[in-house]
């Protein structure tokens, strides 16, 4: 998928200013068409056309045809349509992708256009580049530390002080539960994602990106490796080649297996770990480094929805989008499949709605509100990034390159993608 994204920012290169949209003024029978892109599961898809049909069934002159991928080919799908002039109407986009697709002016700018009053205004601005609205939030996630407290116990260890504790007592609570499991149980699974070391980095007072550019020093990076090769090392983990083995999908993860006690993932998904667990799994703040101000963690829209700088259909397209973030009807569908709402109105509607997981996702951002910083919308070129910070902590966990000639080749490879 690192790669499809990669190739997907070079089409982007492509794309024509002038690119129309996916809908059409009318069909036969009258009504306005908007086309809307998503990704996802069967799941995710199922309450998409569930929350299409209460729209339709409220606004009965608008008819929306869901533009469905799975997460392998979304983008390169995108990518083509949007190249060829035929850009859906409404099309859903990550983080990692908005600056691209607005800089090419595929985007509208959707400020004073969609009702923004009652979403969270700190999490809006995740939505802005160059000072234009031209995303508006689905809804937020955090990175924390998850635990399944059932196995930490059971090898007679407690959860720590998630206020207080540091990446090196996490590592050893991690070897001793991995000690006294005789094989049974890992103490921690880990993984690569950059949210892991953006967290790090902030934790050192640094940004993952920096005006345009990568923020991080070689020596934030190179400790970062240290300790993913300190987890390795003492058996706290598995090695990168298990790892490996069990890809970024959530219901491959070891918390998810019950072959883990502790692992990092994104909030939104401890309803899917929890239910591969079939135990109770709760969230911690992440690890902090001896002395670090702040824990590092932030809140990042799950996805964003934004609408095509050329549709024919703009009205129908805000009212779709307006539906989707400020309506108590959409919420109590969608639920958390999106993120949690930053609505806060349609929070209150859908509190008591939410799976048992989702209430503790919501509980633990709300009491780590004021930890939590907002994500920065990354510079062009961010689609990349993943694939080449995999690519460097391979070659380091491997044994293929040393910390400092691969902390140079990240460092020259994200200057060359970032440009």
């Amino acid at each position: 998928m690192k790669r499809i994204l990669a190739a997907t920012a070079l089409t982007l290169l492509a794309v024509p200013a002038t690119a129309a949209c996916g809908g059409d003024d009318g069909g036969s029978d009258g009504k306005t068409k908007v086309v809307f892109s998503y990704w996802g599961s069967d799941a995710r898809q199922k309450l998409t056309e569930a929350a299409i049909a209460k729209f339709e069934a409220k606004n009965p002159t608008i008819d929306v045809e869901g533009d469905f991928s799975d997460w392998d080919s979304y983008y390169e799908k995108l990518a083509t349509k949007t190249a060829a002039g035929d850009a859906p109407d409404v099309m859903t986009i990550e983080i990692r992708g908005l600056a691209e697709y607005a800089g090419r002016g595929i985007l509208a700018d959707l400020a004073g256009k969609v009702d923004t009053t009652g979403l969270d205004q700190q999490v809006l601005k995740a939505g802005q580049v160059g000072g234009r609205q031209y995303a508006i939030p689905t809804g937020v996630n955090t990175f924390p530390m998850i635990v399944n407290r059932a196995s930490v116990e059971k090898a007679g260890e407690k959860v720590p002080d998630d206020k207080t504790w540091t990446w090196d007592e996490y590592i050893a609570l991690a070897q001793r539960i991995t000690s006294k499991s005789g094989g049974d149980l890992w103490g921690t699974e880990w993984n690569r994602n950059p949210a892991f070391l953006e967290i790090f980095a902030r934790q050192r007072g640094e940004s993952f990106y920096a005006d345009g550019r990568l923020g991080l020093s070689e020596q934030t990076v190179k400790d970062w490796w240290a300790l993913l090769q300190k987890i390795i090392s003492t058996k706290a983990g598995p090695d990168a080649a298990k790892m490996n083995e069990t890809g970024t999908k959530v219901d491959q993860a070891m918390l998810a297996t019950n072959d883990s006690a502790f692992g990092s993932w994104w909030s939104n998904q401890l309803t899917a770990l929890t239910t591969g667990s079939g135990q109770q799994l709760d969230l911690l703040r992440m690890p902090k480094a001896p002395g670090a101000a702040g824990s590092g963690m932030f809140l990042q829209p799950a996805m964003y929805y934004t609408i095509s700088a050329r549709t024919e259909n703009a009205e129908a397209a805000r009212k779709f989008v307006d539906f989707m973030v400020n309506d108590p009807e959409a919420g109590a569908i969608l639920l958390s499949d999106r993120g949690l709402p930053t609505n806060a109105k349609v929070v209150a509607a859908v509190k008591d709605k939410l799976a048992p997981a989702d209430r503790k996702v919501l509980a633990f951002i709300e009491s780590t509100r004021n930890e939590l910083s907002t994500a920065a919308v990354p510079p062009k070129g961010a689609m990349e990034m993943e694939d080449i910070l995999e690519r460097a902590t391979d070659s380091v966990l491997f044994g293929k390159a040393s910390p400092d000639a691969a902390a140079k080749t990240l460092l020259s490879e994200a200057d060359a993608a970032l440009s």
